[in-house]
């Protein structure tokens, strides 16, 4: 694959996927190359209340393990594979729903990991969007590695079984099946529950107004495509 080639698969990407995929691999290069220290990065609530390192509460979301190991290769390819697809069909046109999605987990999972004794939080983002992309695409027929098959739902457990047996600590993986399992109650459940349109987690107006733009871009090409079918079934005729 060419230079080329690379440069215009990441543009391809939508935008918040491709920022958080960049940083993870700045973040985990920046530590192989020993230029910064994984002791800078992780989650410390002391750290960050009496040392004022507020950076951590970014930062430990973009460390996946230091160096370009099968772990990270494994993380990075689930992260990028799902979190596109969620970007691009269920939060499509709606890059302010899908930062806020990421938000609303992200900070869940700041709240927990002092009590669950977590430092890095980069997987658990990673299976919070494993599991909303399983339970918005319940009939999608998966299967491991060859092995056996099964529906998207069940994604999020298998990966959880394959990353136990690789040696993580499965406890990180669960906060993100936790959180994502929350987010999906109540966002898709709960207001079907009580017959209702209104959304606990509505985007806040401002993130909508910031991410107009990309919004803008998501129909503009989505009305080129429509513009090239409407073209190619007149060609056809």
């Amino acid at each position: 694959m060419s230079l080329e080639q690379v440069e215009q698969w990441i543009r391809e990407i939508p935008p918040i996927t491709r920022t958080y995929m960049i940083g993870a691999f700045l973040t985990t290069a920046a530590c192989a190359l020993e230029l910064v220290s994984p002791f800078s990065l992780y989650f410390s609530a002391t750290l960050i209340f009496t040392k004022f390192q507020f950076w951590r509460l970014i930062t430990n979301f973009f460390f996946f393990g230091g160096s370009f190991s099968l772990d990270f290769l494994f993380h990075m390819f689930f992260l990028v594979r799902y979190s596109k697809q969620l970007e691009e069909n269920a939060f499509r046109g709606k890059t302010a729903d899908f930062f806020y999605f990421i938000l609303v987990g992200a900070t869940l999972m700041t709240l927990l990991a002092p009590f669950m004794k977590l430092y890095f939080l980069g997987s658990s983002l990673t299976f919070m969007m494993v599991y909303l992309w399983g339970r918005r695409n319940p009939y999608s027929r998966m299967n491991f590695l060859g092995l056996f098959p099964f529906t998207a739902p069940y994604l999020p457990w298998v990966l959880l079984s394959f990353s136990v047996l690789l040696g993580n600590n499965g406890t990180v993986d669960i906060l993100g099946i936790f959180v994502g399992h929350l987010y999906y109650f109540l966002e898709d459940v709960y207001p079907r529950m009580i017959n209702t349109r209104y959304r606990i987690l509505k985007t806040p107006q401002f993130l909508e107004h910031l991410f107009a733009s990309d919004d803008a871009d998501f129909a503009a090409y989505d009305d080129d495509g429509e513009d090239a079918d409407d073209n190619g079934d007149g060609g056809a005729e």
